[in-house]
């Protein structure tokens, strides 16, 4: 069997690897196709050395474009690639363009498609994630979730009754910390590099485009931070886009601002951290793998057991709601269910399921 996946951001190759490493013991190929969705400076070949992730095969160096023009011209070369190696499934993850692209490519060519990280809402149609993972889903045979929430989603919108096989397997993020936590402790420096051993902080990060490109969202969560930072001093690896657009509208942003860091280092973070307020969907997870509470800086998430489980407040863009949620964090206590995202097993039971389909 042969398998082709779909990545374009480094995120999406950490979860891979997860399941490449299991696809290899189990004898199975895989050919890796690298869109270059995100241009991301940390993955050099140290990146691929250290993680242990096997390097694409293709890099196709499709990326700043409108999202129309990117999506189109990953159709096109994703085409190219398929049918010169005429695999046996596409795999795909998430919900970024290269996935729902990867997805598009293949289904036209009449290649089944197996969607890792399906069912997950956020019931906001203004995202270009939701729309990616509406599209990708529904055009996929094998729909990977994550969780039973991602499986009530399916069945809401009727999936039950499409030709696909729809099985929770649990999240392969988890399988990727759990793989690795220890590793990291012995590369990662991060903590000695800002003297941050046996000092309290919390980790921030700030990326989403409907704050980073709203100034009123922004404004007031940079008021947030600032004024949390007073307290309890607030660590924020920041990307150039935002830096440079806090100082096109002259925000003040007055916390321990850091480079973006790689995995490993953002593994330390949050083992280290007393609390993790963000707008990534990741890190809402990664923060409750390491028994962190979780202030989202979002008006709503796709994890929303994770807000059920009490384990992560909705603070949206509101300085007051951002303080008022710290100041509650103070009396939570996180304790991880297994229920929720699985035992790390995620990947057996993908390339289990891959085999017997």
């Amino acid at each position: 069997m042969k398998i082709v996946t779909i990545l374009g951001a480094r995120p999406q190759f950490v979860k891979a690897a997860t399941v490449s490493r299991e696809l290899k013991k189990q004898g199975l190929e895989e050919v890796i196709v690298h869109t270059g969705q995100h241009f991301d400076h940390t993955m050099s070949q140290v990146f691929f050395d250290e993680m242990e992730i096997p390097r694409p095969h293709y890099n196709l160096e499709i990326s700043g474009l409108q999202h129309g023009a990117m999506t189109g011209r990953m159709l096109e070369k994703v085409e190219e690639v398929l049918l010169q190696e005429k695999p046996d499934y596409v795999m795909v993850y998430g919900d970024t363009n290269s996935t729902l692209a990867g997805a598009l490519a293949a289904i036209k060519l009449h290649i089944p498609v197996a969607h890792v990280e399906a069912g997950l809402r956020s019931f906001d149609m203004k995202m270009p994630e939701e729309i990616n993972r509406i599209l990708t889903d529904r055009i996929s045979n094998i729909l990977f979730c994550p969780t039973q929430t991602a499986i009530d989603n399916l069945h809401q919108e009727g999936f039950q009754h499409f030709n696909c096989l729809i099985k929770n397997t649990g999240d392969v993020m988890l399988d990727a910390v759990l793989h690795y936590k220890e590793k990291s402790k012995a590369i990662s420096k991060i903590l000695d590099t800002h003297q941050l051993k046996g000092k309290k902080f919390a980790l921030a990060t700030l990326h989403r485009a409907e704050n980073t490109n709203n100034p009123v969202r922004l404004r007031s969560i940079c008021e947030a931070l600032n004024e949390i930072h007073h307290k309890t001093r607030v660590i924020l690896p920041l990307h150039p886009r935002t830096r440079n657009y806090l100082q096109a509208h002259e925000i003040p942003l007055q916390v321990n601002v850091i480079e973006p860091v790689g995995y490993f280092d953002m593994l330390m973070l949050l083992h280290h951290c007393e609390l993790v307020l963000t707008d990534s969907g990741g890190l809402q997870k990664e923060a409750y793998f390491f028994g962190k509470y979780c202030i989202t800086l979002r008006d709503q998430t796709e994890w929303v057991e994770l807000v059920h489980e009490d384990a992560n407040s909705i603070a949206g863009a509101d300085k007051n709601t951002i303080l008022r949620d710290v100041e509650l964090a103070k009396h939570k206590r996180v304790t991880f269910n297994p229920a929720l995202y699985g035992t790390g097993d995620a990947a057996e039971k993908i390339v289990a399921t891959l085999k017997q389909a």
